[in-house]
């Protein structure tokens, strides 16, 4: 039945004033998609520690079932952007339900590790269309003086799946086991296309025939699995690893490979010119490193719950669902400031608000009470709500409107290449740390380490995401500073000739 109503689609263009209606419900449509795109990431990061001992493996190898699952979406987030804007933004966004719905249950099924792995990639490959396709949609159907509030609201379905995550993940590893997280998307997977399928409307489609990129496609694959891979290895083989050291300068060579084919190619996946717009390419910055910092985040709190406080599942997962229910509230508020006072300060706001969260958070210990837990989170929460909506609307409205897939596929590349390298990254140094502090050989896993080396790694690790984040806001700030100074003088220039 989807099939055939996808067929029976015709290709046609939104026109600028779409009726009301029609506008909330396509984001209700698509807002479906992110919800258990969202829901799916953050039950899976709290089903981390079980997965660890039911499937026999180590801290390392599991976080590959987060990884996969990113790196997919990396590798095929910008194709699927591509193809949104040469065929049906609409079709493609179905097709990547049907295919994430599909893996989701062969993910509950997975024998062990490395078939998990292997299916948890494959739903990337489905989450790459809806991650790339959804925020475009958005755009299209709201007009530039409501986008702050369109993509607030998508913000903010975002946060609740968050939300729900881990709450509803430990129900679930309380009623059986941790297939049942993979396994509830199915039936929501299934609603979302029919949802999608017969309320969203048809989407801005260029019909000139254009060629798909094969070979950005391959070098962007080999550069993003050689980087993640060399860094996962820096955990388990420890920064005098050669095999990590040889995959970090494949991916680098492979970096300068990839825009180096992009710039020569007539059709490239990328066009490059896009990053000429100051307010696009450090909005792209800012978001990989506010997803970087959340990535980080959400991966370390479920250790330091599990291992330092030791709560029961279901106790964690509520915990974990604090966060997401500041960012609920405030993602549609911030985009309706940011609508009326500008995205950059309120951004700029949210990207503080994270430090001051982080350097709290770098305060946990084994003596945190649940009072202490949620008032340390509140900021952190905040920043993040007040963060997101505005920046990604500073991005989308200065893209080409005629690039508006390619810039909602770089959007979400972004926020994936941070969750990439914030899951890895911030992973290798608490172990290091942790492990440094405890006085234990490179090969022991580091959740065999001593309560107090755990705080300690934790500590230091926030700490650092914090000062990174500080560093970052600054330098943002003194290039926004510098651009207007130019833009004043210019004008002032021009008044005079």
């Amino acid at each position: 039945m989807i099939i055939s109503k996808i067929q029976e689609e015709q290709f046609s263009e939104v026109k600028p004033k779409t009726q009301a209606s029609s506008k909330w419900w396509a984001t209700i449509g698509i807002s479906i998609g992110v919800f258990i795109f969202a829901l799916d990431v953050y039950i899976v990061n709290l089903a981390l520690p079980i997965m660890v001992k039911s499937l026999h493996t180590n801290f390392a190898t599991i976080q590959w079932v987060v990884l996969s699952y990113l790196l997919a979406i990396a590798i095929f987030v910008l194709s699927a952007a591509k193809l949104g804007d040469m065929w049906s933004k609409k079709r493609l966004y179905i097709i990547g339900l049907i295919v994430f719905t599909f893996s989701s249950l062969l993910c509950g099924l997975a024998p062990n590790v490395g078939f998990l792995i292997a299916f948890r990639a494959l739903q990337g490959l489905g989450a790459a269309f809806i991650s790339g396709l959804g925020t475009a949609m958005i755009v299209e159907l709201f007009p530039a003086e409501e986008r702050g509030l369109g993509l607030g609201i998508r913000a903010g379905v975002f946060g609740l799946g968050i939300m729900l995550g881990p709450t509803i993940g430990g129900l679930l590893m309380t009623l059986g086991d941790w297939p049942l997280i993979f396994l509830i998307n199915v039936p929501i997977g299934i609603i979302a296309c029919l949802i999608v399928a017969y309320l969203v409307p048809s989407s801005t489609v260029d019909v000139t025939q254009q060629s798909f990129d094969v070979i950005g496609t391959l070098i962007l694959t080999i550069t993003l699995t050689c980087c993640t891979l060399g860094i996962t290895l820096l955990q388990s083989e420890g920064f005098g690893s050669s095999t990590a050291l040889i995959l970090l300068i494949v991916s680098l060579i492979g970096l300068a490979g990839f825009l180096l084919a992009e710039s020569q190619l007539s059709e490239p996946m990328l066009d490059l010119k896009i990053f000429q717009s100051l307010e696009f390419s450090l909005g792209l910055a800012l978001r990989f490193l506010g997803n970087f910092v959340m990535a980080g985040a959400i991966f370390m709190l479920p250790f330091f719950l599990k291992l330092v406080k030791q709560y029961p599942t279901e106790e964690a997962g509520l915990l974990l669902a604090v966060p997401p229910i500041i960012i609920v509230l405030t993602a549609p508020i911030a985009g309706i400031l940011s609508d009326r006072y500008g995205s950059r300060i309120i951004s700029l706001i949210g990207l503080l608000l994270m430090a001051i969260g982080c350097l709290v958070i770098s305060t946990f210990d084994s003596q945190l009470t649940v009072v202490s837990y949620i008032l340390g989170i509140i900021p952190y929460g905040l920043g993040v709500g007040m963060f997101q909506s505005p920046n990604n609307s500073a991005i989308m409205g200065a893209a080409p409107k005629t690039s508006l897939g390619v810039a909602s596929g770089l959007l979400s590349l972004s926020r994936i290449l941070g969750q990439t390298a914030g899951v890895p990254l911030v992973g290798a140094v608490f172990s290091f740390v942790t492990i440094t502090n405890a006085k234990l050989s490179a090969n022991i896993d580091v959740t065999n380490a001593p309560i107090e080396s755990l705080v300690f790694g934790t500590k230091i690790t926030f700490l650092v995401v914090s000062a990174l984040l500080l560093i970052s806001t600054i330098f943002a700030v003194c290039l926004w500073w510098l651009e207007k100074k130019n833009w004043i003088l210019r004008k002032e220039s021009g008044v005079r000739g």
